[in-house]
């Protein structure tokens, strides 16, 4: 029995990293090079031509826009892009080389805390999570783990801070404080380390919040650390009036998430439903199953605890205010559209460690009527996981429009027009497949609307009057 079961892992696990390795291969070589991908490499190509740290400000008046703060995804992501690219490497894939990176990182912190937490199966079913959650539908998707955003880059770290947590509060300081430069968003998880510091503290009552406090000022510094220093860059780029004008329009930005949408919680919760494979009534059955077994596991644990019992409590604790927090967040947020990828980052860090715990809860429960029944509750839950994790990989297949490879051959006589007339910023006419197709010219991208870009040529799909250059779907508009 123990040699099948060792053989089923390896099995299991084998065919795991094929399924991961199927669908990063697709994201960092198939899927095309979308708007915010686009918008977001223009901050490491300017970084490199001696612009500074500065977007092409297309939704900020589409001018070079130092600091912009329409760009969310952070230096932690786009300074590494920088030096990937400074060596030569292609736009595209060099830049996606370094989320991928972080998505390595995530699934290996992944199994490190699942195994920590419950064992083998348990760090396989934590890094068959991620793959189960698909956020590529809709107007704003993380296509695939090699998109440029800073979701997954944040969620990473996020991760390994929980792992350095219980030894070195300090060190998940500053990895929670370089997931907000990753993607500000990461904020949230602050009150799930809160949690998971108070219940490692030592003492009970008064005297383990004293200890909470005591043992939490050095991290809350760590964590404020790289967003102090970033926000000092901006000050001593910009300049006392710019960097005030900075702070206004990034208050702005975040409290209306740059959208304007109404959208409702019910809107929300459907969505997340939907954002996993299958119908969304097996993704409530799940979690409602997820639920269930770990309450069941801390509610006998804590009848004879041990230290493991107790550091596994306060990752599940952690976790499930992680997940709640983020989905909590987005859902009440009216002014956000229907987009998964907003609580992508609590969704990606917190949600694979409570797939963990449920492996440690159907173990830790003593032999008896409810332990079999966690038990095949837990088997449930693993196979529906597993099944979500199979169709993602073979929804890599289908077909999702324009491929990298098209894209390219489509802008290839675009940009040899740019070259030969030398043209340094095209407007993009609308907001969507001209942005990229414009940053591919290596053109600056600016918003056809935009009172800067009156003048300037216009790359769109549509129509147009003065046309100057047709190829692929793409043309080429003299300006209005």
């Amino acid at each position: 029995m123990t040699r099948a079961r060792t053989a089923l892992f390896w099995g299991l696990a084998a065919a795991l990293v094929i399924g991961h390795v199927i669908v990063a291969w697709h994201s960092l070589f198939v899927w095309r090079l979308w708007e915010d991908e686009a918008f977001n490499l223009t901050v490491p190509r300017n970084l490199l031509a001696g612009l500074g740290y500065s977007s092409d400000g297309a939704l900020s008046g589409s001018t070079i826009t130092p600091f912009d703060p329409r760009i969310s995804t952070g230096p932690v992501v786009l300074l590494p892009v920088a030096a990937v690219l400074a060596t030569g490497a292609d736009l595209v894939i060099g830049a996606r080389l370094v989320p991928l990176t972080y998505w390595v990182l995530l699934l290996v912190g992944l199994a490190l805390i699942g195994r920590r937490i419950g064992g083998r199966w348990a760090a396989l079913l934590a890094v068959t999570v991620p793959l189960a959650f698909i956020t590529s539908a809709g107007v704003s998707p993380i296509q695939g783990p090699a998109d440029l955003l800073g979701e997954i880059p944040a969620a990473a770290l996020l991760v390994w801070a929980l792992l350095a947590l219980p030894r070195r509060a300090w060190v998940a300081g500053l990895l929670v404080g370089l997931a907000v430069q990753a993607k500000l968003i990461a904020l949230l998880a602050l009150p799930a380390f809160a949690v998971a510091l108070l219940l490692l503290a030592d003492g009970r009552g008064w005297a383990r919040v004293r200890n909470t406090l005591r043992r939490s000022w050095l991290p809350l510094l760590l964590v404020a650390a790289p967003t102090m220093l970033f926000e000092l860059a901006a000050l001593l780029s910009l300049g006392l009036g710019g960097y005030v004008d900075h702070l206004r329009a990034l208050v702005a930005f975040v409290r209306s998430g740059g959208q304007g949408a109404s959208t409702t919680v019910l809107q929300k919760l459907q969505t997340f439903a939907d954002s996993w494979s299958g119908p969304a009534a097996i993704t409530v059955i799940g979690l409602v199953l997820l639920a269930v077994i770990i309450v069941t596991g801390v509610v006998f644990a804590r009848r004879s605890s041990t230290a493991g019992d107790r550091l596994v409590i306060a990752y599940a604790s952690a976790a499930a205010v992680g997940v709640l927090t983020f989905i909590g967040w987005w859902a009440t947020a009216s002014q956000l559209p229907l987009w998964v990828r907003h609580p992508a980052v609590g969704i990606y860090a917190f949600l694979p460690v409570l797939a963990a715990v449920a492996v440690w809860s159907a173990r830790r429960i003593p032999r008896g009527a409810t332990a079999r029944i966690t038990v095949a509750a837990t088997s449930v839950l693993a196979l529906l996981i597993g099944i979500g994790a199979a169709m993602h990989v073979a929804s890599s297949y289908e077909s999702r429009g324009q491929t990298l490879e098209r894209q390219r051959a489509a802008v290839a006589p675009l940009t040899e027009w740019v070259a030969e007339t030398g043209t340094e910023w095209l407007a993009a006419q609308p907001w969507g497949a001209a942005v990229p197709a414009v940053v591919l010219t290596g053109a600056h991208v600016g918003l056809f609307d935009a009172p800067a870009m009156l003048e300037t040529p216009r790359l769109t799909g549509a129509e147009c009057a003065t046309q100057t250059l047709a190829e692929g779907g793409y043309r080429i508009c003299a300006a209005p």
